[in-house]
């Protein structure tokens, strides 16, 4: 017998967002934007805009193939968190390069623990 938390969803339909998935959201946001910022604001004229457009651009596709919810490849979550991690290491480095060392460790502590968090969830 089914409930009504186990039944499938009706098609075209997800399930509510909480606010876990939002700040999942931000933690992914945060981390392409330190990326871009740090691109722009450390290399010189010509790189700063190769940089500042690639870097995020990669985490991006990175997040998009592996760690979206809407995956291109469903692949283990293993390397889901791998690929996450990866992700919130160089937002982290970049934010200490930028000499802001408190805010990538509170963004680091924030973004591992809330992808802990929803990572856990998904196997409940």
């Amino acid at each position: 017998m089914s409930t009504p938390s186990s039944a499938p969803l009706p098609a075209g339909t997800r399930p509510a967002l909480s606010a876990l998935d939002v700040v999942a959201f931000l933690c992914e946001i945060g981390g392409i934007v330190a990326l871009a910022i740090w691109g722009f604001a450390t290399w010189p004229f010509p790189w700063n805009l190769v940089v500042g457009i690639l870097t995020p651009a990669a985490a991006i596709v990175l997040w998009a193939l592996f760690v979206s919810p809407r995956a291109v490849f469903a692949v283990h979550p293993f390397v889901r968190a791998v690929a996450e991690l990866l992700v919130y290491a160089a937002a982290t480095a970049a934010l200490w390069s930028l000499g802001l060392t408190w805010i990538g460790i509170a963004y680091a502590v924030v973004a591992v623990t809330v992808g802990l968090v929803v990572g856990r969830r998904r196997f409940a």
